[in-house]
């Protein structure tokens, strides 16, 4: 997959160099605060929690839309990319416990298109609604030269906030042998791996209106079902946002584990697409898509039955992954594809 992606102009291996650089500098600055406004975290989960006092922290996470916004530039619609746009901070926030409450966009255009801003505001409103949090403010900035009328006129990105008891933080730092894993299902391709995506099934062929419409279906928003977990008291040990990585994301957890992968939900057919327009392997697919599991979920094995039952109250569609070996090393095992994690990528086993 990387190989891929270096091919259509994303190279991670120098995103890791350049991040390593950035972190450089970056790192020193936890020590600036101490006791209020203390990052509780190291960098690295889904989320950073930040010490309000009184027991209290304050989760943050910042993501944007991406490339996706270039299906929206294609199809002249708008009115989705908004719930991309908070869907990809708030599932971040629940990630280590935390309710998100609140929302700030920064929306940069190449010029004022009153249609266009209207479209993404109403797609802030729909995703504001099923993530529970407030708007209470945001930038919208004219930069005409940064941008690319006929390729790129928007740029739409976000910063989210969530409460959080600092003993209740969620980062996987418990898991035990039994512990299930349950996946949350995805509404498709969300809102990762848009570029090989574009690059195989767009610019080969004149994409239908369909397969337009598919790439553009926004991201699925989590938190009704996980909070209804958290406020039930359902033993949540661990939370993986299923983004950029696909099924790796899960090796962010904390603790080294044995991740065994026994069953898979039914693949959406866009990624079906994507695997035969480039010919891809299961390695590379599960790397980089989400492969229709959105958010992964590791419960106590006591807690299953309860688990479910509210996933179902709250009709969410969801499978039974498998469940936790102890180890000394974070490994994923997806036994339907005979493929295991080996450190940043995935390979065959046997």
């Amino acid at each position: 997959m990387d190989d891929q992606y270096k091919t259509h102009g994303v190279d991670s291996h120098e995103e890791d160099i350049a991040m390593k650089k950035l972190l450089h500098w970056i790192d020193p600055t936890f020590n600036f605060r101490t006791g209020l406004g203390k990052n509780l975290l190291p960098i690295g989960f889904f989320a950073n929690v930040i010490d309000l006092g009184n027991g209290t922290g304050i989760a943050i996470s910042m993501d944007g839309v991406g490339t996706k916004l270039l299906i929206a530039e294609l199809l002249q619609q708008y009115d989705t990319i908004g719930i991309d746009c908070i869907a990809m901070n708030v599932n971040d926030l629940l990630c280590v416990g935390a309710e998100p409450v609140s929302f700030v966009d920064y929306i940069a255009v190449s010029k004022i298109n009153e249609k266009q801003i209207e479209g993404i505001a109403k797609g802030l409103y729909e995703g504001s609604k099923l993530a529970n949090v407030n708007i209470p403010g945001g930038e919208l900035a004219q930069v005409r030269e940064l941008l690319h009328p006929g390729e790129k006129s928007i740029d739409l990105i976000g910063t989210a906030i969530g409460i959080v008891e600092n003993n209740k933080i969620i980062t996987g730092k418990n898991l035990q042998k039994d512990d299930v894993i349950i996946g949350l299902h995805s509404s498709g391709i969300h809102s990762n791996g848009l570029t090989l995506a574009r690059k195989l099934l767009l610019d080969p062929v004149n994409p239908s209106i369909e397969l337009l419409t598919e790439l553009l279906k926004p991201t699925r928003i989590y938190v009704k079902e996980v909070m209804a977990l958290l406020h039930q008291e359902v033993k949540i040990k661990g939370m993986a946002h299923i983004t950029g990585e696909g099924f790796l994301n899960i090796l962010r957890l904390s603790s080294p584990a044995h991740y065994i992968i026994e069953d898979l939900p039914p693949v959406p057919w866009i990624f079906d697409h994507i695997k035969k327009a480039g010919q891809l392997s299961d390695v590379e697919m599960y790397k980089d898509f989400n492969m229709g599991v959105g958010f992964v979920l590791i419960i106590d094995k006591n807690d299953l039955s309860r688990c479910c039952q509210i996933l179902h109250e709250q009709q969410s569609q969801y499978t039974v992954l498998g469940y936790i070996q102890t180890s000394e090393t974070k490994r994923i095992d997806l036994l339907p594809k005979k493929i295991y994690s080996c450190g940043n990528n995935f390979e065959y086993s046997g």
